[in-house]
């Protein structure tokens, strides 16, 4: 009866002595790991525009369905999208997006922090895909 207790004391005592393992996390963040997969951002071209054709593969291969794109054509033939929209709140970050877009628009970053107060601000339009594609970490 006594030797769990003094066995718990032990263990106690072994852990005070040691290092901490606590983070003050917004001042200090852990190092994501080289193959996570954070929030999307879209990689500006040269003029802050976007790269992206409007081909809809990323919206096909989604599985939950969480990217919603609208295509227009511009008067010299280029594709673009007039409006697109990922559901951070259904996105799963696979990376299929990421893979399977030919021009390497969008792109998966190591930010880790997705969170917010309202549902409505973790939808992200392409404004909003290109202020994290400049304001991403290194």
């Amino acid at each position: 009866m006594i030797i769990p207790l003094l066995k718990g004391l032990a263990l106690t005592l072994s852990r005070f002595f040691s290092r901490p393992v606590t983070v003050q996390y917004p001042e200090e963040r852990r190092p994501a790991p080289e193959r996570w997969r954070g929030i999307h951002y879209f990689d500006p071209d040269e003029r802050g525009e976007t790269k992206c054709l409007a081909c809809g593969l990323c919206v096909v291969v989604c599985p939950p369905k969480a990217i919603r794109l609208r295509a227009v054509e511009a008067d010299d033939g280029r594709r673009y999208p007039e409006a697109y929209e990922i559901d951070a709140i259904r996105c799963i970050y696979c990376g299929l997006c990421q893979e399977a877009c030919p021009v390497d628009a969008i792109k998966l970053s190591r930010r880790y922090d997705v969170v917010d107060y309202r549902r409505e601000d973790l939808l992200w339009d392409k404004e909003k895909l290109l202020e994290f594609g400049q304001t991403r970490e290194a």
